[in-house]
């Protein structure tokens, strides 16, 4: 007789685990049961079952930054300008236009 499940072992980051699985308590959904929709989920789309993006931090008003925030944020904006990671305004026009309307 086969076995009905199988073990995954997987390395996460202890902060990444300890809230995921606080918000799964949350829901009442086990972990085992969330990483196997996740894996049902990836068999049905052939793929990630969700478009994998660059994590671009959520923007902040000056007044609910830190000065070293404030600082950081300026030092990663200048670094991509001198590296040539710009996008034209169309561009962006373009990429937000879509994404309100369902397209990207």
């Amino acid at each position: 007789m086969s076995a009905r499940t199988a073990n995954v072992i997987a390395r996460v980051e202890p902060e990444v685990k300890e809230k995921a699985e606080s918000i799964l308590k949350d829901m009442g959904i086990p972990s085992s049961v969330a990483i196997n929709m996740f894996y049902r989920q990836i068999i049905t789309d052939n793929g990630f079952p969700f478009q994998p993006t660059k994590n671009v931090p959520s923007p902040m008003a000056l007044s609910d930054m830190t000065r070293a925030e404030f600082d950081a944020r300026m030092a990663e904006g200048l670094r991509q300008a001198e590296n040539g990671e710009v996008s034209s305004v169309d561009d962006v026009r373009h990429r937000i236009m879509g994404e309100l309307n369902g397209l990207v």
